[in-house]
Parts: structure tokens; sequence; C-alpha cells
């Protein structure tokens, strides 16, 4: 077979194309793939690939680039362990930046050599008899004996099922796939969705716009937004010292792992949550009109927390209305509510969320008896620590089913579980094993665990109807503990939890 092209980079020669076998191939480019290939290749592992279907790393921080896109992770908890990053400018890092970030650590770490961009998978089946998973990509195809899938939790984004919203004249698009060609200045803009997304934008279009409508379905709990400017001189300090920085990220740490015990076992301590979250509305919200509409009807946590200083001022502002009656449909160039009022409209955001309980990835990959995992999956994701699959040999999930946090950074699980992965694979290097399958009961007892745990947490109890909980009502997103408590579960890779098939001998290594 004769290599097929496929647009890659390198700090060296650019590799032009795929190969037709490699020990590992890795899907995704953003922390999870990116964190993946570095350690691979700190252990001594060259043979694999990133695939990556954009045009440059970064993954779901190349993806959104809607004005105020920011995370809501302190910057020094915000980044690998092993590359930190003295250069943030904000106490909670700016998506360019994030991503500028991901990109260094690509380059310096040597991983863009490896990396095939605009390469999107399209396919992935394991195939028994030759131990490798045979991989269709939209540039052509590769086998790879270890298959590492790392497509993010908030990669695809959703459109609501609004009657009429496909015949609509003006324009559209999802804050996911922010249309900068199109000027709003002077629109009459609707701003579909009050979460995490549409309270970092609201703030910043609305100076522009002619008349921003604000379409909530359900109120968030909002709290003060501590982000701050961090000095020149503080930067300068973490660079010449980096045990600082490193202290510094220790503390952030403590401090965000005290939110998980009120989310997970002592809910009460999340009163103290709800206090601040009401002074806040309290002091920015005069109107007692609109604080009764701005305020939530389940508990603080059960949806994640919003941070902003400027939301609420924003929704009071002269040229800001709040609508809070469900949207019946949409006209050409209008949206009526269901109380009959049609709004005129010359251009709609959508800042409706993604598919983390119905990943795409899923509709992708199939198993050793030739499955889809979304037919696997029947709309309820499931793994074994949220990594590995059973009846799907030598697969391995990075930020997969029940991995999410509601109060830290999902960068300290994702080296976890790649901590826990680089094991699997030293195994898998050995000649003589072909292929690695966690055991059904051994999953399935670990799930059955999780969702006991769950059924006591803040997600579960909240009284909230939240993207944590899947099509049948399961939490399958949430990790229901502190993190470090996975970690130490997956300090050591444990191969009672595997059946292992081994390669069969030669005649030759038999005889001899």
């Amino acid at each position: 077979m004769q290599p097929i092209s496929c647009n890659a980079m390198s700090d060296g020669p650019v590799i032009g194309a795929l190969p037709e076998d490699v020990a590992i191939a890795i899907v995704g480019a953003g922390f999870g793939g990116l964190g993946m290939a570095i350690r691979l290749k700190q252990q001594g592992v060259h043979d694999f690939v990133v695939l990556e279907r954009a045009s440059d790393v970064g993954g779901t921080w190349l993806a959104n680039t809607y004005p105020g896109c920011q995370c809501d992770v302190p910057s020094n908890l915000y980044s690998f362990s092993f590359a930190p990053n003295p250069d943030w400018t904000h106490s909670y890092p700016l998506q360019a930046q994030i991503q500028r970030y991901l990109r260094r650590c690509a380059e310096r770490f040597g991983i863009l050599g490896h990396t095939h961009l605009s390469c999107e998978l399209q396919e992935a089946a394991w195939d028994s008899t030759s131990g490798r998973w045979q991989i269709e990509t939209s540039s052509g195809r590769l086998r790879a004996k270890v298959l590492v899938a790392a497509p993010g939790l908030l990669s695809e984004p959703v459109a609501p099922p609004i009657p009429g919203l496909d015949g609509f004249g003006g324009t559209v698009f999802h804050t996911a796939r922010w249309d900068h060609r199109h000027d709003l200045t002077g629109e009459r803009v609707a701003l579909i969705g009050t979460g995490a997304t549409a309270i970092q934008i609201g703030p910043q279009i609305r100076p522009k716009v002619a008349r921003l409508h604000v379409f909530q379905r359900t109120p968030g709990w909002v709290l003060p937004h501590l982000d701050r400017a961090i000095p020149r001189s503080f930067r300068r300090l973490y660079a010449r010292v980096p045990a600082i920085q490193r202290l510094a990220r220790h503390g952030v740490y403590t401090m965000r792992e005290a939110l998980a015990a009120g989310m997970t076992h002592h809910l009460r301590l999340l009163s103290l949550v709800k206090l601040v979250a009401r002074a806040h509305l309290r002091v920015q919200v005069r109107d007692p009109v609109m604080r009764a509409q701005l305020t939530p009807r389940y508990d603080v946590g059960c949806k994640r927390a919003l941070l902003s200083n400027d939301w609420y001022p924003m929704l009071a502002g002269p040229n800001t209305e709040l609508v809070t009656a469900p949207i019946a449909e949409v006209r050409e160039h209008s949206i009526v509510t269901a109380d009959g009022v049609e709004r005129p409209i010359d251009s709609i955001i959508l800042a409706t969320g993604f598919r983390p309980t119905d990943p795409p990835i899923a509709y992708r990959l199939r198993g050793a008896d030739g499955q889809l995992l979304a037919d696997v999956w029947k709309g309820s994701p499931q793994a074994y620590l949220g990594t590995a699959i059973s009846g799907f040999p030598n697969l391995f999930l990075l930020y997969g089913p029940n991995l999410n946090l509601g109060h830290s950074s999902i960068v300290y699980m994702l080296e976890s579980q790649i901590h826990y992965v680089q094991q699997a694979i030293a195994l898998l290097r050995r000649a003589d094993v072909k292929a690695l399958d966690v055991r059904p009961t051994v999953q399935r007892a670990y799930n059955e665990d999780i969702a006991r745990r769950l059924s006591t947490t803040v997600w579960d109890t909240g009284g909230c109807a939240s993207w944590y909980l899947d099509a049948n009502g399961r939490n399958s997103t949430m990790w229901p503990d502190y993190t470090f408590r996975y970690r130490r579960r997956v300090d050591r890779f444990d191969v009672a939890d595997y059946d292992i098939e081994h390669a069969a001998r030669s005649p030759a290594a038999t005889t001899a």
C-alpha cells in the first residue's frame, strides 16, 4: 500500500503522508491528545501519530473563539504539571492564550512532527485477526495496534429543535462556530441560552448591537468573578523561580478540592456558596421582578456555577431584554414566543451547548463484534475508569464517561488517566501481548459503584435538568469524588481487570 497524503506539521521536515501501520494512533490534539503524545515521547515511544480534524492543535480552545471566551478554572491549575506557564496574563486564562500554550507545548516536546492536521476520523474498526484497529480518515487509511481517542467532551455543538429555525432569513451561528465575518453592529440580536458561554458573550456584544434579546429557559447561579490581571512582576518571578508557581498551583488545587466536599459528600456546605450567589444577585439586580426571573429553583451546584461580574448589569441595560417565555417558533425575520409576542430579529446566536452524553465518536468506533459503540452504550456512555470499554480491545478514551468535574481542572484528571494508559501501552508493546480487553464484570461493577455514589450528589439530587444527565436520565458525565482519589485509583494498572490475548508464537520460536 502506498502512503496517502495528509497535511502534517513538523518542527523539522514536513511529514506529508499517513503511515500504513503504527503502534499507536491518537485522535484529537487538545489537552488529552497532546498530553498523551508528549508522555509517550518522554517514555521513549515514537511510533505514534496524532490525528486532528482541525487545521491546528488546541481542541476546544481552537474551536471556540467567541468574544470573551475564557476558562473558568484558574490559570495556574489549567496547564500540564510538567509544563507550567509563567506567561498567563490573567488569573483565569483567556482562550487565545490557552491555544498558544498548547501550540507551544506541541512544538517544545516535538509533537508536531507526529501530528496530521485536517485528518478527521471517519471510522475505526477492531480486527481480531490482525490485532489492529483499521482506521479510515478523511485523508486515507492506516492501522494501529492501540487507539487512543481524545475527542474532548465539549466538541460537538448542539442546535435546539426550534420550529422554523432552518427558515430564518438572517444570520444564525453557534457560539462554537463563531462567524467573525459577520458584523453585529446595529443589529437586533437574539442570544439563545444563558449558560457559561452566553454570560461571557452577552456583555461583549451588547455595546455594539441595537437590541439584545436574551432568551432564558432556566436561570443559573452566578457568582462574582475573581479574575484579575497578573502583574508583569509576578510573571517574571514565576519564570525565574518556578517553585513559587508550583506552590501557587498547589494552593489553588487545595482550595478547589474543598468545593468537591459540598458537591459530593456534604451538600450542606454549599449553603455558603448559595448565600454568596444570592447576595451577588441582590446587589446587582434592583428590580424585584427581574430578580425573581433570575433566581434558580434548584440547588446551587446542580448545574455548573457561572462566574461573571457584568452579566446582571448587562441584563438591566437599556438595550437588553430578558425573555423568559419559551420560544414557539422562528419566522423568516423574527422570533415568536409562547405568549404570542413577536420580536424582529436580524441575527441569532445559539449558546445552546454540546453533546457530551452522545459523542459523535461513538458512531465511528466498532468493537470486536462489529457493533458501533453508540449501539453498545444505547444512550448511556459507560467505561471502566472512564477509559476502557469492554468489547473494544486496545481502545482507551481520554476524558471518557464520568470524568467531568464541577470544581477543578480536567487537566489534572487527564494527566492521571494518561499515566494509566501509559502502563497499558507498555504492556501492549511486549511482543507476546496482542490485546487487552477490560472484563465485562469489572466494568459493570465499577459503573454500578459510580451510579451509587452519584445518587447522593448535588448533580443527582439538586432538582435541575442538566447536560450531565443522558437520554436515559443517568448521570454519565460527572466524577463523584475528589480528584486525588481518582489519581490514586489509576496510579497502578491492574492486569487482573483485563482479559489478555497473547500473540501466537511462530513455529521457529516454538521449536527454539
